[in-house]
């Protein structure tokens, strides 16, 4: 099948804009929202946001080759004349996200698109490798999961795979009404309620609510998969108005877990039965959250009818994504476990859980990061993760940042774990410091911690040091 063209006039009609400049049949190449990375043939969409205005760059990504423009003032036709293409639009974000609606639904690529407090981007991964095994898939790159990102996701499907799998990101009420109007996906995919970004919600269940709006404009044929194991998410999922299709390891699920064999740093071994039969799963994905997050995957791709034994063999095969609970087993002589892209606490207590079912190291030591954007519940959430590091059996806890590490540690302290195995840093460049110093050959290291605090590079220079 071909790829999907737009055109200058696609554009302008798509988002509800005027074409002030240029021909209408003019072909329109990648869209980019950064000047700084246009090639030339692409079309540059200039974003106003609250902290920048994007119309600023429009002479610029001209002259890096770009054919065109997407604005909301249509004065910049001055400055950049009347030889390229200029689309007027009143506001710029809203005409991207039509575009990207249009070609979502020209292409048509089934859409899967996937939210939850965790494991959102491995549940993507997950199911975009057991739904290549029959279709040709797109996956959105990284974390391009808001607003913005979303549709540039969207875009891609000009190349009209079979099924694209999205991920839906949010913080606040809203956003994930938003994007599920821009995705339109016929399944949607729940992983869970936690409480990550609760410094912006009240409680739990404002998140769940903010969260279920992933059940908005389904018909009778959408399909939910949802997670029979989260009380949360069953409550609002009865709401939903398609057909719904549960995972978990509860009685109840459509998609079950039994037998279940955590074998720590060697992953996860259970029988599964589904509505199509049963198999035996096998994965070196390690601890419950990554079982949660492939018995999701797996729901979808029964789904899409995928066969039991091809999701069996591909689910042995599968490994964490980049800084999301790789196993590293290090030259030097130490055993990595990097989760440094972010953390949360229901997550971090999932982490905390696998470094104590580990066996056969020297030491096991827990690099830990304070948690971001948990408002007035941080320093009682922190210290639950403290009781849980103690929990753990470690043998030394660094803990890094401000005052919610600190509680972290305390808490570790009070639970029983010796003050000799404990240490507390200000930020990245001391934990580095703090880490190199204390580390030797035999030990089990996990990384963990808000993106904000930066742990990425604790892991990076722990794999300089042991290369």
């Amino acid at each position: 099948m071909t790829s999907l063209t737009l055109t200058a006039g696609d554009v302008a009609a798509a988002s509800g804009g005027r074409l002030v400049a240029g021909n209408r049949t003019a072909p329109i190449g990648r869209i980019s929202t950064d000047s700084r990375a246009v090639a030339a043939g692409d079309f540059f969409v200039a974003i106003r946001g609250d902290r920048f205005d994007a119309h600023q760059f429009v002479a610029a990504a001209i002259s890096s080759g770009a054919t065109g423009a997407l604005v909301d003032d249509a004065t910049v036709v001055g400055s950049i004349g009347r030889t390229v293409v200029v689309v007027q639009a009143d506001d710029t974000t809203r005409a991207l996200q039509a575009i990207a609606r249009h070609v979502r639904r020209e292409s048509g690529a089934k859409v899967v698109a996937i939210t939850g407090s965790a494991g959102k981007t491995t549940t993507k991964e997950v199911c975009a490798e057991l739904l290549s095994t029959r279709y040709s898939v797109f996956r959105n790159k990284g974390n391009l999961n808001n607003h913005i990102g979303l549709p540039l996701s969207l875009l891609e499907l000009r190349r009209r795979p079979e099924v694209a799998v999205v991920e839906l990101g949010m913080n606040h009420p809203g956003e994930i009404s938003t994007l599920v109007a821009i995705a339109e996906p016929e399944v949607r995919v729940w992983t869970n309620v936690g409480d990550a970004h609760i410094g912006y919600f009240a409680t739990a269940d404002a998140i769940a609510d903010a969260k279920a709006e992933i059940l908005e404009g389904a018909t009778a044929d959408t399909v939910l998969i949802a997670n029979a194991d989260d009380p949360r998410v069953m409550t609002r999922a009865r709401e939903f108005r398609g057909k719904l299709l549960s995972f978990g390891t509860a009685d109840r699920a459509d998609v079950q877990a039994l037998a279940v064999e955590m074998r720590g740093l060697d992953g996860i071994r259970a029988k599964v039965r589904t509505p199509a039969g049963e198999f035996t799963l096998d994965t070196p994905l390690t601890g419950f959250g990554n079982l949660s997050n492939v018995l999701a995957a797996t729901a979808v791709a029964v789904h899409f009818e995928v066969p039991l034994q091809a999701i069996a063999d591909r689910a042995a095969q599968l490994q964490p994504a980049h800084h999301r609970g790789e196993l590293l087993r290090l030259p030097g002589g130490i055993t990595l476990i990097d989760d440094s892209y972010n953390s949360s606490p229901s997550a971090l207590k999932r982490s905390l859980e696998i470094l104590r079912a580990a066996n056969g190291s020297a030491r096991k030591i827990a690099v830990l990061g304070e948690m971001l954007e948990l408002g007035t519940h941080a320093d009682r959430l922190h210290r639950e993760c403290g009781r849980a590091a103690y929990s753990a059996d470690l043998d030394l806890l660094v803990a890094v940042g401000g005052g919610a590490a600190q509680a972290l540690a305390d808490e570790a302290k009070t639970a029983g774990l010796p003050s000799s195995q404990i240490a507390v840093v200000g930020d990245k460049a001391a934990a580095v410091d703090e880490v190199l110093r204390r580390v030797r050959p035999g030990d089990l290291v996990l990384v963990k911690g808000s993106r904000g605090i930066g742990l990425d590079l604790v892991v990076d220079r722990l794999k300089a040091e042991f290369a």
